[in-house]
């Protein structure tokens, strides 16, 4: 099965969506494999944001995911970064659809309550950069037989 990084960023935490977004992921079925609570500095997010350091916003980036600590999670399941890219929405709130995470929570571009790698590529990369590897942990519900067919698990 697949493994992806989310983040419940500063947004999320400030306003108390945590429950929500988690039961969200719950509900259709990804599993936890590993979650904490953290506080990010510069470095891990100039790191994280690289392709963005050079562009005039980037201090409000920083502002933004400094805010107060964030909640790392890595979910799993099957093709589970399309999956949670599409339970998240369009990047600017304003922008994403009804019934997805930023769509119902969301009406910026920067605090837009969490982000979600966006490649197998990007998840590998993520995921060692935000959890050590025993912070992982491979497991797999006794309910999944509910979740996928025989086939697709």
């Amino acid at each position: 099965m697949e493994k992806t990084l989310v983040i419940l960023k500063p947004s999320a935490i400030e306003r108390g969506l945590v429950g929500e977004i988690v039961g969200r992921f719950q509900q259709k079925g990804l599993i936890i494999a590993g979650m904490k609570m953290m506080q990010l500095d510069e470095r891990l997010l100039r790191e994280h944001y690289a392709h963005l350091v050079d562009r005039p916003f980037f201090p409000l980036v920083l502002a933004s995911m400094m805010a107060s600590p964030v909640i790392v999670m890595c979910l799993q399941g099957v093709d589970a970064i399309r999956v949670v890219r599409l339970m998240t929405g369009a990047t600017n709130g304003r922008e994403a659809l009804p019934g997805t995470i930023r769509g119902d929570f969301s009406v910026s571009g920067q605090e837009n309550i969490v982000h979600a790698s966006s490649s197998v590529e990007d998840a590998e990369i993520e995921l060692k950069r935000f959890f050590a590897p025993e912070e992982i942990y491979d497991w797999t519900p006794q309910g999944i037989r509910f979740m996928y067919s025989p086939d697709e698990a």
